[in-house]
């Protein structure tokens, strides 16, 4: 069982080694980097690539790590108690299986994405420990043990906004994904564009580059925003000529709202293009 990288996913050769790794060892990838660089993209291709069904755990800010396992709905049983509903008398009837509890009992082995662990409280991490090292958990209102009969593939994605404690990444297997390099970059923008015109293309990823090398940017644009500025530039027919005319160092890129997202990034663009018409003494 090994992943290859699909025809909709441009994997890098570190990338595939990474999640080669975390299936041999049965540890969790955990997956960093840049919001808009493939993360969660990453669990979906891996499971359609490899043929497994794929479980998908999106982590918020309220997001417990209990939820991951079950929740016991007691107001339910409650009410359904007051109502004389013979249901009551079997409390499995009020538990909620998480998204764990799925993975665990799958028949198949299927991939766990764990989407943006950060998000969550730092005691998130550590409250998963043991169920993801020994996969199983105890459910205490049924007496039973849930115990994986064959260990799902772990992707776990953060976008760095939290550090993450040692004891859990010691027990992960770690990937950086970095901003593609301009060839890795050509081979992606070739999967979603096959048809753009090669000089386009050649002027729109000397341009996205240069914008991520100005310095003082809050955010750099990442890989999937600078597909959405290429689908723009193609929609409204940009030339060519229109990018190479333009210096990124001087004037903002036509249709930048697709790659600059905030006032700070656009307002650093504008004093430097007004910087440099006084340096040309305009």
């Amino acid at each position: 069982m090994r992943f290859e990288g699909t025809a909709d996913y441009v994997a890098t050769e570190d990338l595939r080694v990474a999640v080669n790794a975390a299936i041999a060892l049965e540890r969790p990838l955990l997956v960093k980097g840049e919001p808009g660089t493939g993360k969660t993209v990453l669990a979906r291709e891996v499971a359609g690539a490899l043929g497994l069904p794929l479980i998908e755990w999106h982590v918020k800010s309220t997001t417990k790590a209990a939820q991951g396992l079950y929740e016991y709905d007691a107001v339910s049983r409650l009410r359904d108690s007051q109502l004389g509903d013979p249901r009551v008398h079997d409390i499995a009837n009020y538990i909620r299986r998480g998204k764990l509890w799925e993975a665990f009992t799958d028949e198949t082995r299927p991939v766990l994405l764990i989407d943006e662990i950060d998000k969550a409280d730092i005691e998130f991490p550590n409250d998963l420990l043991q169920e993801l090292d020994r996969m199983e958990f105890f459910v205490y209102e049924t007496g039973e043990t849930i115990r994986a009969g064959r260990r799902p593939i772990v992707i776990i994605t953060s976008n760095n906004e939290k550090e993450l404690p040692d004891a859990f990444l010691r027990r992960c297997f770690f990937h950086y994904i970095r901003c593609p390099d301009t060839e890795t970059m050509h081979s992606i923008v070739d999967v979603h564009f096959p048809g753009l015109k090669k000089q386009l293309l050649s002027e729109a990823l000397s341009m996205f580059y240069q914008l991520r090398d100005v310095p003082g940017l809050k955010k750099k644009p990442s890989t999937s925003e600078l597909l959405d500025w290429i689908k723009l530039l193609v929609a409204e027919d940009i030339a060519p000529e229109t990018l190479r005319e333009r210096d990124t160092k001087k004037l903002i890129p036509p249709l930048h709202g697709a790659l600059l997202k905030n006032e700070q990034d656009v307002h650093l663009f504008e004093r430097l293009a007004f910087m440099a018409r006084r340096g040309d003494g305009r």
